[in-house]
């Protein structure tokens, strides 16, 4: 593969400023968590300090369920953000997911900012790369993309809309489920399959029934819309606000992927921003939750300014273990979570 281009690079550092600049959020569309409570146990018999939300997830454990969300590589900046992101999660016990890998297949220079196992040595880190480009011919590059990073696993990230709103996006997408299936089945790495922030649903898990996946991150619209962030790259304004607000909800998806595949480890991203989001995600059956643009400003700044944000964001998802009587996740999970819509009377399942 020839060694990636210099307009390759261009977007990667556009697609942060705008998301550092622009109203990238879904302006509509919600995650939908807000229409669910845990339950508020005043006489919990729990301790804080106790609380045990430890986990294991694509064969790793971590101390928290948080998986730092896929963001950037091959930009200047992308090195210093990629470190800063490894190290928080090496001090803290989480998982990572780097940015797309197609930019450093062939091209040592931009490998060199998804070169973060120094700062990460025993992380959960997961490689990354676009469903429309993997192909039987790239796989031997991406073997030694991934062993060439240290990854643990391979996230592939399934993106048709976000590829429609780029300039020269790769739109075929005919044949994709049946290439994922061949490749899961053959690589040698654990395999998750990921939306960037518009919902993997009930019609997708449908594929994934037969497919020996790993894992599915069913990133869900309600955080960062991936059509707005491309209109601003491509445009400089939002030519379809109806494509920028398209999307399964993130809450929605979590139940469709969960009903379909039961067997799958789940994660839930899109619009996690606080501890409290992640308990009800984790309480509808995520096995993890993934969190990336609250983490962008953070980490241009430096490790600590990642590592606060994140501590914070743990310590209010053991506060909620807490305060509905969890004294770990197996007991959140067990736990109702009701719609406040209705009154109380609807148990989320």
């Amino acid at each position: 593969m020839a060694p990636a281009t210099n307009g390759m690079e261009s977007r990667k550092a556009k697609h942060i400023d705008v998301c550092l600049t622009e109203a990238v959020d879904y302006q509509t569309v919600s995650t939908g968590l807000e229409r669910y409570r845990l339950p508020y146990n005043a006489l919990t018999q729990t301790s804080l300090g106790t609380i045990d939300i430890s986990a294991e997830f694509l064969g790793v454990r971590l101390a928290a369920p948080v998986l730092i969300g896929a963001m950037t590589g091959g930009a200047e900046l992308s090195g210093v953000i990629n470190r800063n992101l490894a190290a928080a999660a090496q001090k803290l016990g989480l998982g990572m997911m780097l940015g797309s890998q197609r930019i450093m297949l062939g091209d040592d220079v931009a490998s060199t900012s998804f070169a973060v196992r120094d700062v990460a040595p025993d992380a959960l880190l997961i490689g990354n790369i676009g469903l429309a480009q993997l192909t039987d011919d790239l796989v031997p590059e991406l073997i030694e993309a991934l062993d060439k990073v240290g990854a643990n696993a391979l996230a592939v990230h399934t993106n048709p809309l976000q590829e429609a709103m780029q300039h020269r996006g790769d739109t075929d997408f005919s044949g994709s489920a049946a290439r994922l299936r061949d490749i899961t089945r053959s690589i040698r790495y654990p395999v998750m399959l990921k939306e960037v922030g518009h919902g993997i649903g009930a019609a997708a898990a449908a594929e994934l029934v037969d497919c020996p996946i790993a894992a599915v991150d069913v990133a869900g619209a309600g955080g960062t819309s991936w059509a707005r962030v491309e209109q601003y790259v491509r445009y400089g304004e939002i030519r379809y606000p109806a494509l920028a607000e398209w999307g399964i909800p993130t809450a929605q998806a979590l139940q469709e992927v969960r009903k379909a595949l039961p067997g799958v480890q789940l994660v839930a991203s899109g619009g996690i921003r606080t501890g409290m989001d992640a308990a009800k995600a984790l309480a509808m059956g995520a096995d993890a939750v993934a969190v990336a643009r609250p983490l962008l400003k953070p980490a241009i700044e430096s490790t600590a300014a990642v590592f606060d944000w994140l501590q914070n964001f743990i310590a209010e998802l053991q506060i909620c273990l807490h305060g509905c009587g969890a004294k770990n996740l197996a007991a959140l999970r067990t736990l109702p979570l009701y719609a406040q819509t209705d009154k109380w009377a609807q148990k989320c399942e």
